[in-house]
Order: structure tokens, then sequence, then C-alpha cells
């Protein structure tokens, strides 16, 4: 392939599907005139010529008969040479009759002048009726069929016997039937891509409407659907993908300005903390004890949206395609042991009991098994009134699968409320607990930790009866399969 053509694909402006099928259809047909006008001619040039063969070999049969009889007959023998040929009107025919000495005894008026006997062929055996003629073309430009054989008198002399069939008007004849034929072949070109441009569009007509019902839909309108069993088999499947693509923006959509709303309400209430303190104590002169208080407060507020803050972040880079995590093989009852040692003077000042059972390793990214462990901890002890207990355990599940539980005594969740608790800024009614500083981030981070590993979260849980929420992270890949 040249550069020059690789150019112009590489930056040529593409073909338009009305364009390329146009031209599809118009090659196909262009095609199949050819083929056909070729095969009309071809078939009309060798029936020319078989017949010719066949007029030429019945004469020379004739001939025979007249000279093979006992007595030759003058008249018939003269009308078969002499007036034969004339006629013809598309083709003239010659004949004559030689004797061995090539000494001529009777031939069609004028053949002399036209044809002489050396470009004949060699006289066909008496045994042997000709079939093939010799083409030759005269000095003049003038196209020939020659056929020679021999004969028998009834004497017994030997014969030869030349006949010809001058082709001039049938050339003209097959030079126009070529022309005829090259005049079908354009026109039917032309029609057929006039055709073409119009089936083309008439049969494209769907995919506009398609576009045009796609163009019409705006964030407002993601409830709109194109509804693939409107169209053509061939644009169903494009529809409904178009359709799926829909339900997955709708969706988003819909959780993005649930997500807007839940976002503004979250920093609303530390911001408005925070003014108001600032209001309260610019209100009049105060003591550096008072000012301290304030800004103790504020640190308090900035904290917890500097905590908010991190979480969504770390759920935005949870969101990404390939989440990067670093898996390692973990002994599992030492990472719940860690957790329960960080969080013992928390389960201490609230007199709530915390512990750790079972053994087992698992492959996990340490810093995020810490995190979601600990937020599931910090939501139990929160929701865990004095006295109660939290238990951290870990099992494995045929031999595989490492299933890990955090199972309290508080105060329990009700079955409503369950299925929401992953979502972000989600909160059962805060009168459940007394955990006012919580984000609603935590089981939502935990989730997507565990799905960042390819594992499960669940939480069973009964009003007054106590919650367990249960991890399942799977087999290392070596244990796979």
């Amino acid at each position: 392939m040249s550069s020059k053509h690789a150019d112009f694909l590489k930056f040529g402006k593409p073909w338009s599907i009305t364009g390329r099928l146009t031209a599809l259809y118009t090659l196909s047909t262009f095609s199949l005139l050819l083929l056909g006008t070729g095969f009309l001619y071809w078939v009309l040039l060798n029936n020319l010529e078989r017949e010719n063969n066949q007029f030429l070999t019945d004469k020379i049969h004739v001939l025979r008969s007249i000279l093979q009889a006992p007595e030759v007959d003058p008249e018939a023998l003269n009308e078969e040479v002499q007036w034969e040929g004339r006629t013809f009107t598309l083709a003239r025919y010659y004949a004559r009759v030689l004797d061995l000495k090539g000494k001529t005894l009777i031939a069609t008026p004028g053949m002399g002048k036209v044809l002489s006997a050396s470009p004949f062929p060699e006289s066909a055996d008496l045994t042997v009726l000709p079939d093939k003629a010799l083409s030759w073309t005269s000095p003049q430009g003038k196209p020939f069929l020659l056929m020679a054989a021999l004969a028998q008198t009834g004497t017994k002399e030997m014969r030869i016997i030349q006949v010809a069939l001058d082709l001039s008007q049938e050339g003209g004849l097959t030079v126009d039937y070529r022309h005829k034929l090259t005049l079908v072949l354009i026109f039917g070109v032309l029609l057929s891509a006039i055709l073409s441009i119009f089936m083309v569009k008439r049969g494209l007509s769907p995919l506009n409407k398609i576009t045009e019902q796609a163009q019409a839909i705006t964030s407002a309108q993601l409830h709109e659907r194109i509804r693939a069993e409107r169209w053509p088999v061939e644009l169903a499947d494009l529809a409904a993908a178009f359709d799926d693509m829909l339900d997955r923006l709708e969706e988003s959509f819909q959780r993005l300005s649930q997500f807007s709303a839940d976002l503004a309400h979250e920093l609303r209430t530390p911001i408005n903390n925070l003014m108001g303190e600032m209001q309260v104590a610019l209100s009049r002169p105060r003591s550096a004890e008072e000012y301290r208080d304030v800004l103790e407060s504020g640190l308090e507020e900035y904290d917890r949206l500097s905590r908010m803050i991190d979480s969504l972040l770390f759920l935005a880079r949870a969101e990404q395609p390939v989440p990067h995590i670093e898996r390692k093989q973990l002994d599992a009852d030492k990472e719940l042991e860690a957790v329960r040692a960080f969080y013992e003077a928390m389960a201490e000042e609230r007199n709530v009991s915390l512990s750790c059972q079972g053994h087992s390793m698992l492959d996990a990214d340490p810093s995020l098994f810490r995190r979601a462990i600990g937020n599931l901890v910090s939501n139990a002890l929160h929701h865990t009134r004095k006295g109660g207990s939290v238990v951290l355990s870990v099992k494995e599940i045929n031999g595989q699968w490492v299933e890990i539980n955090v199972e309290d005594t508080g105060i329990g969740i009700a079955p409503e409320h369950l299925s929401k608790l992953f979502n972000r800024f989600y909160r059962v009614d805060s009168s459940r607990s007394d955990h006012a500083d919580g984000s609603g981030l935590g089981l939502a981070i935990a989730k997507s930790i565990m799905t960042m590993h390819s594992g499960t979260i669940e939480i069973q849980s009964m009003p007054g009866q106590g919650t367990t929420v249960t991890l399942r992270f799977p087999p290392p890949l070596r244990c796979r399969g």
C-alpha cells in the first residue's frame, strides 16, 4: 500500500453508512451486470461460430452429394455454387470446386478476386466431414471462415471443395450488440446507484429515529427509554444496550444527587456549629479560658470534617475500575487482637467487654483490613450499652473462605433499616445511640473494602438483641479452583 493511500485512510473523512452501502450495492450490481452481459456476449459469439461452422459443413455435405451422383446434375451444382451465396444478406457465401491439380472447375462469381485457393486449410479426407472452419482475415481486413474437403464424383474422379463465409456483416452485428450491452451496463449501474441511495436511506430511517430519540433525552429525562421491541432485529441489540446505559446513568445520577444532598446536609451541621460558636464568642469580650473552650470545640468540629473528607476520598478511590491493594498473608487472630487493643480504652470507658476468639490465615491488605474491622468495632462500641460485650471471631469455611464476625449485645437495628445501612450518610434514628459524631460512612467504607477484596459483608440484627456483622474473605489465589 502506498504512503499516499495510507495517509488518506488515516486522515480522510470517514464515509457515511449511506455512502458505504450505496457504494457496495452499486459495486455488486456492476459486478452482476458485467458478468451477465459478458456471459450473454460470449454465448452470442459461440452460437454464431457454431452456426457458421455448421452452415459450412452442411454446404460441403450438399456439394459432396451432388458430385457423388452417378451423373452430375449441372443445374443443381450451378445453383449451389454460383447462385446460393447471393441469397444471403448478412453474410456472403462462396463455394468453389477444383480438380486435384488446382484448376477451378466451377466457383461463385467474383470469388477469385476475393479468395485464392492458398488460404484454405488442408482438405478433409473423404471419410471425414469437417466441422471446424479456419478463421482468416484478408489483406483488405475482411474476416472469413474457410473450410475445405475432398469429394469423389460418380466417375471416381477426385475433386476439392472449398467453401467460405464472409463475416463482415456479422462483425458489425456483434459490435452493435456489444455497444448495446455496454449501454445496459452503464444505465443499470446508474439506476442501481439511485435506487440504492433511496433504499439505504429508507432502511436506515429507524437508526435516524433512534438518534432523534437519544438526542431528546436530557438529564431531566433519564427515565425515557428507546425500547428494543420497537425496532428491527438488527437495531434491537443497540436499543437494548442504550437502555441499559440509561438505566446505569439514571441510577448513578440519582445516587449522585442523593450523595450531593447528603453531603451538603452533613457539611452544613459542623459549619453551622462553628459559625454559631464563633458568633457567640465574638458577641462580647471573654476570658482566655472561654476563648480556649471555643477553640477546642472548633477543633473537634474541624477534626470531624477532616475525618469525613478522608472517608469520602477513600470511597472515591475505591470506586476506581481497578483499585490498587497490596494483599499479604495475615494472621487473622493477631490482626483482630491489634484492633481490640486499639479500642480497649474506649471499651473500658464505656464499660463494654471487648474480646477476640478463633484462628485463621487470610490474604488481605493489612491497612484496609484493620480499617474495615475498626469501623465495625467503633460502631459496635457506640451502640452497646454499659455492661454489654463485643466479640471479634474468625473461622474458616470449607477450609478456604475466612469468615470474621463482629458481634455485639447492643440495642440492635430494626429490619426496615438493614438494607440501607451500607448507603453513604445513612443513619438510623439518632435516638438509638449516643454516637452523635458519626458520619454514616463507616459501613459504606467497610463494604467498599470487601468489594476490593472480592469478598462479601452482611448484617444480621434484631432490636434489643444485638447486631452481628459478617465479613467473608475469599481464599488466596493459589487455593482457588
